[in-house]
């Protein structure tokens, strides 16, 4: 599938480079990557959703092709001068998954007029805690983070967040692991280079907030994702009046990567209906 009008380029925000793409017209549709990712994880949604939105995908600062520099940094406000430099003004769709949901979910309580609905896949709001039983593998990711052992960790993570739980990496799209694999493994070199201070993208927790959200929110989560997120969804649903929850089969934290077609399917009966 083509896509059309596109564009990609580097833009100074602040004292970064952040690459992004823009392609198609119509209503914007920001998509923001999870934080074991990058831009690239949207490619089947980008590709798709060119055809009738106004794109962006870009890669956060210190994932991809958008690298770290010394200094303090919010992701927050890398997306509001990315959105201001390419004057989407809104009102915006934001999607994102994971740590680019609760972006999402943090510049929509910033900026709630900018904002027509919002997508949380396989995500949780900024701030939540929740006592709910790590997922396997995780103390052998932490011992690797400590050793330095960016190889191993970055398998470790793979397991956690694509294959997921109950799932074996030979039950899983081959491809699609390979290219989290590979989107991880950037984020994790970047990581090691120990440039930049990331600071809290808000100053009061979304968790604490949740009854401020007065739009469409869509909440999908894979069934295989870690017990936080799986439990974080339902807290969600339980706290945002107009959030409705989608469960994909068959999918962990990726769920796009996994299952593209029930993923896109989801989205467009959501952006169809506005609920």
């Amino acid at each position: 599938m083509s896509v059309t009008h596109s564009k990609s380029a580097l833009a100074k925000i602040g004292n970064a480079q952040i690459y992004y793409e823009i392609a198609g017209q119509g209503q914007p549709l920001v998509m923001i990557h999870a934080g074991v990712a990058d831009s690239r994880q949207w490619n089947n949604e980008f590709a798709w959703f060119t055809q009738h939105y106004r794109v962006l995908r870009y890669d956060l600062r210190g994932y991809g092709r958008s690298g770290l520099v010394e200094g303090e940094f919010r992701h927050i406000d890398d997306l509001t001068g990315l959105l201001d430099h390419l004057g989407l003004e809104g009102p915006l769709v934001l999607m994102g998954c994971s740590m680019g949901g609760g972006l999402a979910m943090d510049f929509t309580l910033a900026h709630p007029s900018r904002v027509k609905a919002l997508i949380m896949a396989g995500s949780g709001p900024s701030g939540l805690k929740l006592d709910v039983p790590a997922p396997p593998n995780y103390a052998e990711a932490e011992k690797a983070y400590e050793a330095r052992d960016w190889d191993l960790l970055c398998e470790l993570e793979t397991r956690i967040w694509f294959d997921g739980a109950g799932r074996a990496p030979d039950q899983v799209n081959p491809a699609m692991r390979r290219l989290a694999y590979e989107m991880n493994r950037i984020a994790l070199s970047n990581e090691e280079k120990g440039l930049g201070k990331r600071l809290p993208d808000a100053a009061s927790p979304a968790a604490n907030r949740l009854g401020e959200l007065d739009l469409p929110v869509l909440i999908i989560v894979g069934v295989h994702d870690t017990p936080f997120i799986l439990a974080a969804a339902d807290y969600m649903q339980q706290k945002i009046r107009s959030a409705r929850k989608v469960v994909i089969q068959d999918a962990a934290h990726l769920a796009n990567m996994d299952q593209p077609e029930e993923f896109r399917e989801a989205v467009e009966a959501f952006l169809r209906g506005g609920k």
